[in-house]
């Protein structure tokens, strides 16, 4: 067993030193190299960062720790550096290796079709004639930031009359020479910059766009615009107004030409994101009439769901602090007069004789069809931070409430949604009014959300019961204690009769009590009470 055992160690320990399992013993330095052999890779137009046999990947370095991490270095749970495995490291290599084969193989494609008379693409497949241009008299060498390159013969008079930039550059370098040789370091995307000197000798460069992505004409707009060529980046321009975005890629396109300052240039691109000042001065008026719209839909479908589409909208405006939306507050207003007044209309007809009534299902429909505008155009107000006035407003409605009093409580009990859906706003602090004016809204309307409760919790489907009696309760605690325990005796009446068809406060109840009877914070304390309490505390 011993002699097992000890055999087991020594191939655990063997497998160690050959880097096939991490030893949580060792660190890695970073001072000792590690030699790969890139002779098999082929050499001509691409070169990798490791194209030479000398070339050389340094480890890397360990990471840095914080005083405090190192302070912590008697934890038993201290972390170990543990140097990669020679299979990590192979696999890594590997990946490598494949990335840079499939950048060649894209490259070469590029190249294959470029009109280079002698640029050698991958294995010295040389590509199709000069299409006229004659010999290239300019070695190009683009060189990507991990060190791959591929250079490319090119001829001097087309970079010359194409970019600003290399007519510069090769002013410069043909007085010194006759053979030019350019090299740009430190290149971003090596494909799309290999592409763009293509796209150079391209006589029709929005026809060659065709078919590209967004992403793609977005580096060659980048390539085009940093060696200057204009006919290039004119081509891109009209190509990205003319295509269709995505959300994704509506984000990269404004970016990037806000990025790349070409002011005027793009201003056509962005006209599809951005508007005139006189187009936004009039957001109140669109806003309006797409309420109004909705308000008035005759499809009931279509107008829940464009009702679903607004509302939603307006929460991303709400929560985006760059929105420069701005509707009025007397646009709200004017929107909600003009329901109260459809809904009192419906009621009068409703309360009125039978002979001058239309047909039943008709009219209740119409009734719950404004309660629910209403409600709506509430639930707007509340989002915005306006809906203080119409707590005051929804309680002067007094003629509403009696003519709600006189209808059945089929026809009416949406009406009574709006009460609840204030008084939840109220309950959570999203509505802040005056003393009196909760006081009104509950003297006008309680009743009557009492009457109707048991038809909206059976009938109203998106109604909360449980945030309905919360927000209730709440509202009713912010008043004065004598209108508290008016209102609570009230309804402890009406609970005990109705039951379920009463909400269920028992909690606010609860509280009102002991302020009343137990903890009874008013302003004249018993003070023989509070020295008996303070004395019965040995010290």
């Amino acid at each position: 067993m011993a002699a097992e055992d000890g055999l087991r160690s020594r191939e655990v320990s063997a497998m160690i030193k050959q880097g096939f399992i991490p030893s949580q013993a060792l660190s890695f330095s970073p001072s000792r190299p590690v030699t790969t052999n890139a002779s098999s890779l082929a050499r001509g137009p691409f070169h990798s960062p490791s194209s030479s046999p000398s070339k050389t990947l340094s480890s890397p370095s360990p990471p840095h720790f914080s005083a405090s991490a190192s302070a912590s270095s008697a934890e038993p749970a201290q972390q170990v550096l543990t140097r990669p495995t020679l299979f990590e490291m192979m696999s890594q290599e590997q990946h490598r290796l494949e990335s840079s084969n499939a950048l060649k193989s894209r490259l070469s494609k590029i190249l294959s079709n470029a009109p280079f008379v002698n640029s050698i693409v991958a294995n010295s497949v040389e590509s199709d004639g000069d299409l006229g241009f004659g010999t290239g008299d300019v070695r190009l060498t683009v060189v990507s930031r991990d060190g791959f390159s591929v250079s490319m013969d090119v001829h001097g008079r087309v970079l010359a009359e194409k970019s600003r930039y290399f007519a510069e550059k090769l002013r410069r370098d043909r007085g010194v020479s006759h053979s030019v040789d350019i090299e740009i370091s430190e290149c971003d995307d090596l494909e799309v910059y290999v592409e763009t000197v293509v796209l150079m000798y391209s006589e029709d460069l929005k026809k060659r766009l065709i078919g590209e992505g967004v992403d793609k004409v977005l580096g060659l707009l980048k390539v085009s615009s940093a060696i200057m060529f204009d006919i290039g980046i004119s081509a891109c321009l009209e190509y990205l107004e003319a295509v269709p975005w995505s959300n994704d890629e509506e984000e990269k396109v404004v970016s990037h030409l806000r990025q790349l300052q070409l002011h005027d240039s793009a201003a056509e691109v962005l006209h599809r994101v951005s508007a005139e000042p006189s187009t936004s001065s009039r957001t109140d008026d669109i806003f309006l009439r797409l309420l109004s719209g909705v308000l008035q839909a005759k499809d009931d479908k279509a107008r829940r769901e464009m009702k679903s589409l607004i509302s939603r909208l307006l929460r991303e405006e709400a929560s985006d602090c760059s929105s420069d939306i701005d509707v009025s507050r007397d646009s709200l207003y004017h929107l909600c007069h003009r329901c109260l007044s459809s809904l009192i209309l419906c009621l009068s007809e409703a309360a009125g004789p039978d002979e001058k009534k239309r047909d039943r299902g008709t009219l209740m429909a119409e009734i719950a069809r404004e309660a629910d505008n209403v409600h709506w155009i509430v639930e707007i107000l509340i989002d915005k931070n306006m809906g203080d006035e119409f707590v005051k407003l929804w309680g002067d409605q007094k003629e509403l409430a009696i003519l709600h009093s006189k209808i059945p409580t089929v026809y009416r009990h949406e009406i009574s949604r709006v009460t609840a859906q204030l008084c939840v706003a109220m309950g959570k602090g999203l509505i802040l009014v005056p003393k009196n004016t909760r006081l009104s809204l509950l003297s006008t309307w309680l009743e009557a959300l009492y009457e109707d409760f048991g038809w909206m919790r059976r009938a109203s489907r998106s109604m909360d019961k449980k945030l309905l009696e919360d927000g209730l309760g709440q509202t009713i605690l912010t008043l004065p204690l004598p209108q508290q325990q008016a209102i609570f005796l009230n309804w402890f009446d009406r609970y005990l009769n109705k039951g379920d068809d009463c909400p269920d406060i028992q909690k606010a109840f609860e509280i009102w009590w002991r302020r009343a009877f137990i903890r009874q914070h008013g302003p004249e304390l018993n003070n023989s009470h509070l020295q008996i309490t303070v004395c019965g505390y040995p010290n």
